[in-house]
C-alpha cells in the first residue's frame, strides 16, 4: 500500500554514479521519505537501441528502496522518447501549426497520434510491467509524465487522418459537421470526408466550432496514449493503481473526461513566491484535484523545494513557505506531498531548479525544511483518507472554456482567470469549495457558483434551475450562455435558457479597458500622439470614449451595501417583465447610467443572482458575503483572524498563517497535533514539533508562514 501520507519527489539515480544511491536512500531515511517516483526520464537509458535492455540499475534501486521501506512509484519513461526513436522513426516527431518537424534533443518530442510512437511506449510498458510486476517495492504506476505540456497537437498525415475518423465518429455525417461548425460562412461547406485537415496555419481566422472540436480531438488522442499504457499495466499488474499527473486546470487536456480513467489523482503546482496570492493558486489546484477525484484524496505529485529555472528570474520560496504551502495541499485533500525533484540536477535544462538536496547538500535552509516537512507530515497522518466537506461549488467545464477562447469576440477574457477570482473570494472568505462540471450532481450544495460558461446547454440550465427551486443559492457571472449546446450564439438575448431562472437576459456586451486600435495604415500610430488639442481639435477633443475606462464604479441599490468595480466587462441587461427582480448594484457609466448590473431573484426554494460584469475583490466579496449570510453557510472559524488559511478534513483543523506576523487563534477544542516553530537558521534543524497539549475554548498561536493542527 501506498504510504498514508506519502512524502519524497522524483528519483532519477541514473543521473549519478551508482555509488549515490547508498547516500541518498540514508538521506531520504533522515527526511522521513517514503515514497519517490523512479524512472520518469528514463526510457533512453533503460531501452539504449531497439530490442536492447538495460534493467540491471533499475532492480539495485528498486531492491534497496524496498530494503528501506521506501515505497516506489515506477514511471512508464514514455514521456520522452531516446534519440533513436525519432533518428529511426521521423514519423514519431510531432509536426506544428507551420509544418514545421520538431527535432529531438529535448522532451516530449512524440506525435499524439502516432501508431509508431504507441507501439514502442507499449514494448517499454509491458516490459517493466513484467519485470516489476511482483517487485515488493512497487506501489503505483507513474504513466507517461504531464501530457500535453509542450506538445498537446500535431499537424502531420497521421494526425490529419485521425481527426477525420474522429470526426466520423462523434458528427456520423458530413452535413452534422457542416451544421455545427456554420459552414456556410465564408463559403466553408465541406462535401467530403477528405476534405477535413486539421486547423493548421491559414490566411486569416479560423472556424471557432473547428477550433473547439480540434482541442477535444487533440485531449482524446493524449487520453489514448495514456489509455492505451494503463490497460498493458491493469492487464499485468492488476492491483496496483496507476496516476498521470495533471498541470492544475491545464488549457489542453479535459481533466473531467481524464479523471475517471485515472486511479489516483495527482498534480503538479508551481506558485510564484515573489506573487503574494500564490497559495491561493495553490488552494485552487487542491480544490479542483479533490474535486476531480470526486472527493478522495489526491497526491500533489510535484512542486518545489524553493526556487524553478524556467521563469526570467526564479524567487525563492521563504522561510517556512515550503511547509505551510505542503500543509495546505493536506488540509485540502492531499494524502501525499511530491517534489520535482530528489536531488537536484548538476547538468541538464533543470539544473538551477530546486531538489529537496540541493547543490549545496545538506548544509543548506531547503535541507532543514525539507527534514521539518518529513516530520510534520509524520505528525498530521491522522488526517490520511479525510475528506473535506464543502457545501458551496463552482462550475468549471474544460469544453466551454475552449469554445470561449477559441471565440473571435467580444473579448479576450480569460475563462480560467474568471473562475480563479470567485474561488479566490472563497478562499480569502474561509468557506470550503468544491469543483463541478456541468453534469454533475448539484443537490449537496447550498451555494452554486457558475463563474463564466460561455458555451451553455439546456439540459444545465434546467438541472441549475431544479437546483434553486429545491433550495440552492445560484450566482451566474458574465459571459455565460453567449453560446449553445452547438456553440452558435444564443439568439434572442444572451443567456438564452436561464433567463427565466435569473429574470433577466443580456442584451449586449460592452467590454471596457480598450485600448483604439489604428488602422493598419496607421500601424505605426496617431500622427498628433495620445492628447487631443481643444483649440485645433475641436470637435475630436469634446468626444467621450466610456470603453477606454479601465473600470467601472458599482452603485449600490436598495441600501444593499454592495459596492465594488466592475473590471474589464460591462453587460447590458434586460430584466423581464414580471420575473420580481431586484437590483442590487447598478452602473456609473457614461452610457449604461443606472443600468442594472447585479440582480436577485427568487425562485423557488432558493435564490438566482446574476452578475453582469467581472467584480474586483470588493464588488466579489460583498456579493459572496450577502449570499452566504442567506444560504447559511458560515466559515470555519467563528472569527476570522488575518492571514490564517482555517481548513477542516475530517475531523482536522488545518490553522495555516501566511502573514509574516504571528496570529492568534482564539476559541479553539481540541488537541495539538502539529505545533509549528519558526524556520531554523541555515544548516540546523527545527526540534520535534510540540503536539500534544488540549484545548477548551482557548486560543493559539500560529507563527508567521506556519501552521497549527488540531484533531477536534
Amino acid at each position: 500500500m501506498i504510504p498514508a501520507i506519502a512524502y519524497g519527489g522524483d528519483y532519477n539515480p541514473e543521473q549519478w554514479p551508482s555509488a549515490k544511491v547508498d547516500e541518498d536512500i540514508a538521506l531520504m531515511r533522515e527526511a522521513g521519505v517514503n515514497l519517490v517516483t523512479v524512472g520518469v526520464f528514463s526510457w533512453a537509458v533503460l531501452q539504449p537501441q531497439p530490442g536492447v535492455f538495460d534493467f540491471g540499475w533499475l532492480d539495485i534501486v528498486m531492491d534497496k528502496l524496498h530494503a528501506a521501506g521506501i515505497a516506489v512509484d515506477l514511471a512508464t519513461a514514455t514521456a520522452s522518447p531516446p534519440p533513436w526513436l525519432g533518428h529511426l522513426h521521423p514519423d514519431t516527431l510531432p509536426v506544428n501549426r507551420d509544418g514545421v518537424r520538431l527535432g529531438y534533443g529535448s522532451r516530449q518530442q512524440f506525435n499524439p497520434s502516432s501508431a509508431t510512437y504507441l507501439r514502442e511506449a507499449l514494448v517499454m510498458v509491458r516490459a517493466l510491467a513484467e519485470r516489476y510486476a511482483k517487485h515488493p517495492a512497487l506501489k503505483m504506476w507513474h504513466i507517461n509524465n504531464e501530457y500535453g505540456c509542450h506538445v498537446h497537437e500535431s499537424f502531420d498525415a497521421e494526425s490529419a487522418e485521425a481527426f477525420r475518423q474522429w470526426l466520423k465518429d462523434r458528427y456520423t455525417t458530413v452535413e452534422e459537421v457542416n451544421r455545427v461548425w456554420g459552414t456556410r460562412f465564408w463559403s466553408q461547406q465541406y462535401s467530403d470526408w477528405a476534405e477535413f485537415v486539421p486547423p493548421a496555419a491559414m490566411p486569416t481566422l479560423a472556424n471557432p466550432n473547428m477550433m473547439t472540436d480540434w482541442n477535444r480531438f487533440c485531449s482524446d488522442a493524449l487520453l489514448a496514449c495514456y489509455k492505451a499504457e494503463k490497460a498493458v499495466l491493469d492487464e499485468l499488474t492488476p492491483g496496483i493503481p496507476t496516476t498521470t499527473n495533471f498541470m492544475g486546470a491545464f488549457a489542453w487536456v479535459d481533466g473531467w473526461k481524464w479523471a475517471a480513467d485515472i486511479d489516483i489523482i495527482s498534480n503538479d503546482s508551481y506558485p510564484d513566491p515573489s506573487d503574494p496570492r500564490a497559495a491561493r493558486e495553490f488552494a485552487f489546484e487542491s480544490d479542483l484535484m479533490r474535486s476531480l477525484g470526486g472527493g478522495k484524496p489526491f497526491i500533489q505529485l510535484e512542486q518545489t523545494t524553493s526556487a524553478v529555472q524556467w521563469r526570467a528570474r526564479n524567487a525563492v520560496k521563504r522561510p517556512g513557505q515550503y511547509k505551510l504551502w505542503s500543509l495546505q495541499a493536506v488540509a485540502r485533500g492531499a494524502d501525499g506531498i511530491c517534489q520535482f525533484q530528489w536531488r537536484q540536477s548538476a547538468s541538464g535544462a533543470e539544473t538551477f531548479h530546486s531538489g529537496m538536496v540541493p547543490h549545496a547538500g545538506k548544509a543548506s535552509r531547503t535541507w532543514a525544511e525539507v527534514v521539518e516537512l518529513g516530520s510534520a507530515l509524520s505528525s498530521v497522518s491522522a488526517v490520511a483518507g479525510g475528506r473535506v466537506e464543502a457545501q458551496a461549488a463552482i462550475v468549471w467545464d474544460w469544453e466551454s472554456a475552449w469554445a470561449q477562447r477559441n471565440a473571435i469576440g467580444p473579448v479576450e477574457i480569460e475563462p480560467l482567470t474568471i473562475a480563479k477570482s470567485w474561488h479566490a473570494t472563497f478562499f480569502e472568505s474561509g468557506i470550503a469549495t468544491d469543483f463541478l462540471h456541468p453534469d454533475h450532481d448539484l443537490g449537496k450544495y447550498k451555494l452554486i457558483v457558475v463563474p463564466s460558461l460561455f458555451q451553455l446547454s439546456e439540459t444545465f440550465a434546467a438541472a441549475l434551475a431544479q437546483a434553486a427551486e429545491q433550495g440552492a443559492h445560484v450566482v451566474v457571472g458574465a459571459l455565460t450562455g453567449a453560446l449553445n449546446a452547438d456553440g452558435h450564439a444564443q439568439l434572442g438575448g444572451y443567456l438564452g435558457p436561464l433567463a427565466p431562472l435569473l429574470g433577466v437576459r443580456v442584451v449586449d456586451y460592452a467590454p471596457i479597458g480598450v485600448t483604439p486600435q489604428p488602422t493598419e495604415i496607421e500601424a505605426g500610430g496617431a500622427l498628433d500622439g495620445p492628447d487631443l488639442d481643444a483649440v485645433y481639435e475641436p470637435i475630436s477633443s469634446l468626444v467621450k470614449t466610456p470603453a477606454t475606462r479601465a473600470s467601472v464604479p458599482l452603485v449600490a441599490a436598495d441600501g444593499s451595501g454592495l459596492g465594488g468595480n466592475a473590471i474589464g466587462w460591462v453587460e447590458e441587461l434586460e430584466i423581464l417583465d414580471g420575473a420580481g427582480v431586484l437590483v442590487k448594484a447598478t452602473f456609473d457609466s457614461l452610457d449604461l447610467p443606472g443600468a442594472p448590473a447585479v440582480t436577485r431573484r427568487p425562485h423557488g426554494q432558493g435564490v438566482a443572482w446574476y452578475v453582469g460584469t467581472n467584480p474586483d475583490a470588493r464588488g466579489r466579496g460583498d456579493i459572496i458575503t450577502a449570499v452566504l449570510a442567506e444560504a447559511g453557510i458560515t466559515a470555519v472559524l467563528p472569527v476570522q483572524v488575518p492571514g490564517v488559511e482555517a481548513v477542516q478534513r475530517g475531523s482536522v483543523l488545518f490553522l495555516l498563517n501566511h502573514g509574516d506576523v504571528d496570529a492568534v487563534v482564539p476559541q479553539l477544542s481540541g488537541t495539538i497535533l502539529y505545533h509549528g516553530a519558526p524556520p531554523a537558521p541555515a544548516g540546523q534543524v527545527t526540534g520535534q514539533p510540540a503536539g500534544g497539549a488540549v484545548l477548551s475554548g482557548g486560543s493559539v498561536t500560529v507563527a508567521a508562514r506556519n501552521a497549527v493542527v488540531l484533531q477536534l
